[in-house]
């Protein structure tokens, strides 16, 4: 069976540079995944192993079977085909070449692919040369679908107005009953307005109510909390009741939030983009993949979201610390973070950090995004010279030029990388990558110190994951 996603090659055949070890573990779906791959990252099972320059990388992998396993990788998508039955993107063959690839470049013969992996190559690449031609049918097929299209919109619009509606019922009727005695009530409280809100297809606003069931149980101060995320969710409902009168960024920033589906509409931004960090969260039965990237040249900061059915990870992967010259289509709304990957021009390759602020400016960014989004929890920031450094309650991010520090969120400091981090650091000035908001910093990424030649440090090492 052969695994793909379906990133685009590169038509410029140029050369491509190799992957890091870091940046491969990083495309690993999971922690089996990346240690099966592992294993396989050595010379001793891999046999006729090649590359040509464009970005194309092959060989075969002994496996329990007498025939060994055809495994081929495009690094310009990436994309990746094998012969092995798995249902992972990528594969621990996949891994696995591209970690020997990154360990031991004697082990691959440049020149042409392998019967078998030239195939899958050129069919890629012919798909890529004819993608963009007419719809079957043309105009006259899409004018009917559309108009169904938009009666099916306006009877969600309707169910989400009642679930709204609903909902600011039920929480006058909390307020009016006051705070203190939500804790007697329990979470079943909280789990039927949210089914309500599920029956009303509004999984955004479903979602908002099962965060309320938990902040009772969150420790002292919890009524302050509450009362803060039901204003919220009080916005949020008016904010749609009254999404007529919005600027049309804000609208569709209360679509968003309420759980419509949106689709990228905005005009494309080709660029250089730097692929920040990448990392999985569960999403209810499902897995969310975020891929952050940064544009070289329009200094935007974009998000790629994608996700992955019930056991299966998402198929979109990037490796990071690269870049790609590649086009990103935004999605509406008030920050426009969100984008969908478009056409991909060039072959990725290696680069530093992107250009940092000090820790003192972080929080006026997170409050200048809060004007475009007033439900935004954290907004991406990049941090220059910043010294994580123990403090009473956690940890802190510390300017290293400045007597000023930002916490870092409650939610790293029981990840592994944290402690990443303060190794990375030794207790000089590194640059990281992560998210700034209410509940402080959290950091996703950061780049190696190099020492220079009159003795300081400068962040243009490699990246270093820390989700």
């Amino acid at each position: 069976m052969l695994l793909s996603h379906g990133g685009e090659p590169s038509p410029t055949g140029g050369p491509v540079a190799r992957w890091s070890v870091e940046q491969v573990l990083a495309l690993a779906p999971d922690d089996a995944s990346r240690k099966a791959g592992t294993r396989l990252g050595a010379a001793g099972p891999w046999t006729d192993t090649g590359c040509d320059g464009a970005g194309a990388v092959w060989g075969l992998c002994r496996g329990s079977g007498s025939t060994p396993y055809r495994t081929v990788v495009d690094t310009t998508g990436p994309a990746y085909s094998c012969s092995c039955p798995s249902r992972k993107f990528p594969c621990k063959h996949a891994l696995g070449l591209l970690l020997l690839r990154a360990s031991d470049d004697a082990a691959f013969r440049p020149g042409e692919p392998a019967d078998w992996a030239a195939a899958w190559i050129e069919g890629r690449r012919g798909r890529a040369a004819g993608k963009g031609g007419p719809a079957p049918g043309g105009d006259a097929a899409r004018g009917p679908a559309d108009a169904a299209a938009r009666k099916r919109a306006e009877r969600r619009a309707e169910r989400v107005t009642g679930g709204a509606q609903e909902l600011e019922q039920r929480l006058a009727d909390l307020l009016r009953g006051g705070l203190a005695a939500t804790d007697r009530a329990g979470y079943g409280l909280w789990e039927e307005t949210a089914a309500r809100m599920v029956d009303a297809q509004a999984p955004g606003l479903a979602a908002r109510v099962r965060e309320l069931g938990a902040i009772t149980g969150s420790g002292p101060g919890w009524p302050v909390r509450l009362l803060e995320e039901c204003g919220l969710l009080h916005l949020l409902d008016t904010a749609w009741l009254g999404r007529e009168r919005l600027p049309d960024p804000l609208a569709a920033t209360v679509r968003t939030r309420v759980g419509l589906p949106t689709s990228a509409g905005g005009a494309p931004v080709r660029d250089h983009w730097l692929v920040l960090a990448q990392y999985d969260t569960p999403d209810g039965k499902i897995v969310a993949r975020r891929i952050w990237l940064y544009g070289r040249e329009s200094g935007r900061t974009a998000l790629l979201l994608s996700f992955g059915a019930a056991g299966r990870s998402p198929a979109q992967a990037l490796p990071v610390g690269a870049t790609i010259d590649a086009e990103l289509t935004p999605y509406p709304g008030g920050g426009q973070l969100r984008a969908e990957l478009g056409e991909q021009f060039g072959a990725t390759a290696p680069a530093g950090p992107p250009p940092g602020i000090a820790a003192a400016a972080a929080p006026a960014v997170y409050g200048n995004a809060l004007r475009e989004d007033p439900w935004l929890d954290a907004w991406p920031v990049t941090l220059r010279d910043v010294i994580p450094i123990p403090a009473k309650d956690g940890w802190q991010v510390a300017d290293a030029h400045a007597d000023t520090a930002l916490p870092i969120a409650p939610a790293a400091l029981s990840r592994p990388g944290l402690w990443k981090l303060v190794a990375l650091s030794g207790g000089g000035p590194v640059t990281v990558f992560g998210e700034i908001g209410h509940r402080g910093f959290d950091p996703f990424a950061a780049w190696e110190p190099v020492e220079t030649e009159e003795g300081g440090r400068s962040a243009v090492g490699s990246v270093v994951q820390l989700v």
